[in-house]
């Protein structure tokens, strides 16, 4: 749409335009080809499977809807859900102690990323399974006070809250690399204007940094979200009923 004084003028684009048609690409004899062996090898594949009788879909469609079945694939999901929106918080604020520009602070949230992202899970899993026999108890008080209370770690390490634990521990340090990748991707002339307008460092996080790194951590968020879902099945090695040990 034009305007010249005052007046408003519309132009619209010509649909029979040759220039606006979408190009067409040639398909290839080859490409041809390489349908119908793709084509061929799925069929075949799907035929073995599903005339193999060692496979005994009968029994395996019996069991699938099965009650443990079932009560093994919710805590799947329940553990998958809470493990990444615990291990997302906790890696928010590891990205945010990364980022800082205070040296002890982004060592130590360093040091955590390091040991967490750099040692397998499954060890992780079994160290906060045995932790008990580490701290058999334990105390949080208030220094210098007579503030204190007594945590008795065997009752409280339970299968469950070992892998819960485990799973959000591992899981923040992976989340914690990408928040601050998404960080990363937000221009230093926006940040730069956020403090020209006197934004403090938290309204500054809210309302300039997270919404405009969130497209770049969404997806890689997504692939983490399938990765946990795959990965809570080490937790049945603590002998947490999940969908694997079910």
């Amino acid at each position: 749409m034009l305007k010249f004084n005052g007046h408003r003028r519309e132009i619209t684009a010509d649909p029979t335009d040759p220039a606006l048609k979408p190009r067409l690409r040639r398909r290839s004899t080859f490409e041809y080809a390489a349908w119908i062996v793709c084509c061929l090898l799925a069929l075949g594949i799907l035929l073995s499977v599903a005339t193999n009788p060692n496979f005994k879909w009968g029994v395996v469609a019996k069991y699938f809807t099965h009650e443990t079945i079932i009560r093994g694939l919710m805590l799947t999901i329940f553990l998958t859900v809470a493990s990444m929106i615990l291990g997302t918080l906790l890696g928010l604020v590891l990205a945010i102690m990364r980022s800082s520009s205070i040296k002890p602070i982004a060592v130590t949230a360093g040091v955590y990323i390091t040991l967490f992202r750099g040692t397998p899970v499954l060890v992780q899993l079994i160290f906060w399974f045995n932790i008990a026999a580490l701290y058999p108890n334990l105390t949080i008080g208030i220094p210098f006070t007579d503030v204190s209370a007594a945590i008795d770690i065997n009752a409280l390490m339970a299968p469950i809250t070992a892998a819960l634990i485990g799973l959000t521990l591992n899981e923040a340090a992976y989340m914690a690399e990408i928040i601050r990748g998404g960080f990363s991707s937000v221009g230093k002339g926006q940040i730069e204007a956020a403090d020209s307008l006197g934004m403090s460092g938290a309204m500054k996080m809210r309302k300039v940094i997270i919404p405009q790194a969130m497209p770049s951590i969404i997806p890689a968020t997504g692939n983490q979200v399938i990765g946990m879902f795959k990965e809570t099945s080490l937790v049945s090695v603590l002998g947490v009923a999940e969908l694997l040990q079910s």
